[in-house]
């Protein structure tokens, strides 16, 4: 509790108490309780904690934190821990708890309802999803004291659905290291490979770097304004994945490595990059305004990469420090940050952020209602896996209206996310003024024209065709109300 404890220095008084409570009452319930490591169950317990402690996050959610195994795995009742600590903490608890596995005949069953039971708690409280991160993460840390098939079965889920959850949220330290602790066993001979070159290739990389930092100091100095730079190496299953997207070999991928430039105010990161801009040169192409357009997720910075003397090429990003914290932790970065602003500014402020945080789970809400009727558990994982998928297509409809739509989407996710209407009466496509497929996958920029026909009906075969949940949905609806007996048999199995 020690360690945990000076962890908590935010803390006052009586909600380091509560935390206390939850500790030594965590400790007694799981105090037969060893881990595959060897070591009390209780280290995981505190792990799990820490690693929330680390967003500063509030008492209730490290003590849910403590307590998050408790009514699975010990002789716990619910209403005891209520008495004990009250609803609010009893909620994140039960958020995290799985259902019992033996209620399902197969793993994926168990695993898809779980996911649906923890969802529709997240909506309800986003702290139970920041949670249940924490605790993936440690137990990632911790993989190598598991059998080779649960290893590879705890990363493959860790890879495609915790680590895009932590993307789609924006706690991007949490989703770089999950993604690269699962890369290393799924994938250990692409992942000692490129670290291998990468290692080779660091020294000479963070030499050019430092160059760069320093004659980036050297000139921004002189203007007065308040920053600090640090280096950011790219994850190494980034690496992997540019590789792939870009079929280059590693050789060929500069950018190892990047600055960040963090100031205090708005003002000061556009002065920044006027000074960048006369100083330095800059790769054609390469900026982008994520302050002004910040992303879904929140993140919000200046991106350009600079062209040293020396042809030394170096991504770099401009941002303040609330930016910084909300890069690294995303939705958890209300908690952490805090604006020195007094009285009633201070509380409109904080509301204001919590309205945000929650805003950006308006997508999941959406999500669970085209699933509401989904008993296919297969279909429920695949269509969470898209969901989180961040990596996103932005496709134009003739009249210049940007649809976004998730990578690998067709023209028939495009028609329904055009109107549900153009969706059921799809008839074709054209792509680019070119006659397309039901089955085209589109590209960002690409623009799409729908072609649709009144007495065209939507058919089971387009459940093949429509990857985004929200076609998904749509389909299976239209096929329920109006298919035959033979169809909606399909359509319920």
């Amino acid at each position: 509790m020690e360690n945990l404890e000076k962890q908590l220095f935010y803390l006052n008084k009586d909600d380091l108490e509560i935390v206390k409570k939850a500790y030594f009452y965590a400790s007694c319930a799981h105090s037969y309780q060893i881990r595959a490591s060897g070591e009390p169950y209780l280290t995981h317990l505190v792990s799990v904690a820490l690693n929330l402690a680390e967003l500063k996050i509030d008492r209730s959610t490290i003590a849910a934190a403590l307590l998050h195994d408790i009514l699975e795995d010990t002789l716990v009742t619910e209403h005891e821990l209520i008495k004990e600590f009250g609803e609010e903490i009893v909620s994140l608890v039960k958020g995290v708890t799985k259902i019992n596995k033996y209620q399902f005949d197969d793993n994926i069953t168990a695993q898809a309802e779980n996911w649906r039971k923890m969802l529709l708690a997240v909506v309800k409280d986003i702290r139970v999803i920041i949670i249940k991160l924490a605790d993936r993460l440690h137990n990632m840390r911790t993989l190598k004291y598991l059998s080779p098939d649960k290893q590879k079965s705890i990363a493959g889920e860790s890879l495609t659905l915790y680590a895009p959850f932590a993307h789609r949220l924006g706690i991007y330290k949490w989703k770089s290291e999950l993604e690269d602790l699962a890369f290393e066993i799924l994938y250990a001979a692409q992942y000692n490979q490129i670290k291998t070159q990468w290692e080779k290739r660091a020294e000479s990389n963070i030499q050019n770097l430092t160059a760069v930092e320093n004659l980036l100091k050297e000139k921004l100095a002189p203007s007065g304004i308040a920053f600090r730079i640090t280096a950011r190496p790219k994850n190494l299953y980034g690496i992997y994945k540019k590789m792939e997207r870009q079929k280059k070999p590693f050789s060929a991928i500069e950018d190892l490595f990047g600055l960040r430039v963090i100031t205090d105010t708005v003002e000061h990161c556009y002065a920044i990059l006027s000074i960048v801009n006369v100083e330095f040169k800059l790769l054609e192409g390469s900026f982008t305004d994520y302050i002004n357009v910040p992303k879904k997720n929140m993140y919000q910075s200046l991106h350009l990469t600079i062209i040293s003397e020396d042809n030394v090429i170096v991504e770099t990003q401009i941002r303040t420090e609330e930016m910084h914290q909300r890069a690294e932790y995303g939705v958890a970065a209300h908690w952490r940050y805090k604006r020195k602003v007094e009285g009633d500014a201070q509380g409109a402020k904080e509301d204001a952020k919590n309205s945000t945080a929650e805003g950006r789970l308006d997508w999941l809400k959406q999500f669970l209602e085209w699933q509401r009727e989904t008993t296919d558990s297969n279909e429920f994982l695949d269509s969470l896996k898209t969901e989180c998928n961040f990596e996103q297509i932005f496709v134009f409809t003739p009249q210049k209206k940007v649809i976004k739509l998730p990578l690998g989407a067709t023209t028939l996710d495009f028609a329904y996310a055009v109107h549900s209407d153009i969706g059921d009466t799809f008839m074709g496509a054209k792509v680019n003024g070119k006659m397309a497929t039901i089955d085209a996958k589109l590209r960002t920029g690409d623009i799409c024209e729908i072609l649709v026909r009144k007495n065209i009906k939507p058919s089971v075969h387009w459940l093949e065709f429509a990857i985004t949940p929200q076609a998904r949905s749509r389909i299976r609806k239209y096929l329920r109300e109006h298919g035959d007996n033979t169809t909606k048999t399909k359509i319920k199995n």
